[in-house]
């Protein structure tokens, strides 16, 4: 891909695994890396794909910014429920793209309308361990 909407059959497995990376390490940083390198002894395949197709074809589509993606990404983990190592990931990107912890907070609090408070709970707590690392609290909300 591209532009992110017509394919280049020209495009290599490389050529997207380094598209991939180069949006990795914008979104997920350190903790992206760690998600990768760790399935290197057990199935490098998926470590492959993660970076390739996940972030170099889906998060690499212009069709929306970032931090938008990165909401949705929230939202759509919190009704997963049991997806907490992610969501902690996810929760380290939204603040990498420029989300707030009080923005995060309100997408988490907001989810529990449509998830139910357990998985809305279970997030905020994934969240509140992001943040007490990155030494944002306590978080101011409206």
């Amino acid at each position: 891909m591209t532009d992110g909407t017509t394919a280049n059959h020209s495009e290599t497995r490389q050529d997207r695994f380094e598209r991939g990376k180069a949006v990795l390490d914008r979104v997920d940083g350190e903790s992206g890396r760690r998600v990768v390198d760790a399935l290197t002894d057990i199935s490098p395949e998926l470590g492959h794909q993660v970076v390739s197709w996940a972030f170099g074809e889906i998060y690499a589509r212009p069709g929306l910014p970032p931090r938008d993606r990165q909401l949705v990404t929230l939202g759509m983990l919190t009704a997963l429920g049991g997806c907490e190592p992610q969501l902690e990931v996810h929760v380290n990107a939204s603040l990498n793209v420029g989300l707030t912890a009080a923005e995060i907070v309100e997408a988490l609090l907001h989810s529990a309308v449509y998830c139910g408070i357990p998985k809305a709970l279970n997030a905020t707590m994934v969240a509140k361990k992001v943040f007490a690392e990155r030494g944002l609290l306590p978080v101011e909300t409206g």
